[in-house]
């Protein structure tokens, strides 16, 4: 498909495009659990600061977070 003058191709529609959106992964591709893992999330964080990353408003949060494990064992 070309595009038109709302400057959209198929079902992409540049109109949706964020400025300030971020996003980092990290990952054991072995599953080995390290504390190495949480203190790159970290970095990964606070590098995505200039994207706006920071939690500035008070009353709502910016979705930044980590997704971890779970030890069931431990917490079962």
């Amino acid at each position: 498909m070309k595009n038109n003058e709302n400057n959209t191709t198929g079902l992409y529609d540049a109109s949706f495009e964020h400025d300030s959106c971020g996003v980092g992964f990290i990952v054991n591709i072995k599953g080995t659990k390290s504390h190495k893992l949480i203190r790159q999330a970290f970095e990964i964080g606070i590098n995505l600061l200039h994207r706006g990353a920071c939690g500035c408003e008070k009353n709502s949060g910016d979705g930044a977070g980590i997704l971890l494990q779970l030890p069931h064992k431990f917490l079962s």
